[in-house]
């Protein structure tokens, strides 16, 4: 049997951004729900699920010729989605920018012989899980630059489930 990670691509916040959300993390508490930790919130842009060794340093290899730019998501809207009952930030726009980088990221996995998920991409920042409903929460929109994307794996705990950044890939910066 060979060793595998739970693995996926996700962009990990700067220090101000992930202060924000510990700042709306206790806006949902005092609501009632149990917030997610606040050094396993992210971005997925896409989960690639178990994988063993050889596929790992295959696709690590290939995403690392991925140039992209770096780009701002705007979460303006709070989502109750009540099939995986979570409370999740959400955007209501996109930048073109991130779907490009969701496109390549999907094609070079592919290329490694793994399968991703077909749905159209709709970036979140989950903040809450087993959630039941939308809570009325006043919401400062939160603003994330990203300036690089992360491989990222999840570890079963004995306290919970842990993400550690695996690898990062800085975006291209514009010349100016």
């Amino acid at each position: 049997m060979t060793d595998s990670s739970r693995l996926f691509f996700a962009l990990w916040p700067e220090n101000q951004t992930r202060l924000e959300l510990v700042r709306l993390s206790r806006s949902i508490e005092a609501k009632g729900f149990r917030p997610l930790h606040p050094q396993n919130v992210h971005v997925t842009l896409v989960f690639l699920g178990n994988v063993d060794v050889a596929s790992e340093l295959l696709i690590k290899r290939s995403v690392a010729g991925i140039s992209a730019k770096p780009f701002v998501l705007t979460f303006d809207q709070l989502s109750y989605w009540s099939r995986p009952k979570i409370l999740c930030l959400t955007c209501s726009q996109l930048d073109d920018e991130v779907e490009m980088l969701v496109d390549a990221l999907n094609r070079e996995v592919a290329s490694c012989g793994l399968q991703t998920d077909t749905r159209p991409y709709k970036p979140h920042i989950t903040l809450a899980r087993h959630a039941r409903y939308l809570p009325d929460i006043k919401l400062e929109p939160i603003v994330w630059r990203a300036e690089s994307f992360c491989l990222v794996e999840s570890c079963s705990e004995p306290e919970g489930v842990c993400y550690k950044v695996r690898e990062q890939w800085p975006f291209i910066k514009p010349i100016t």
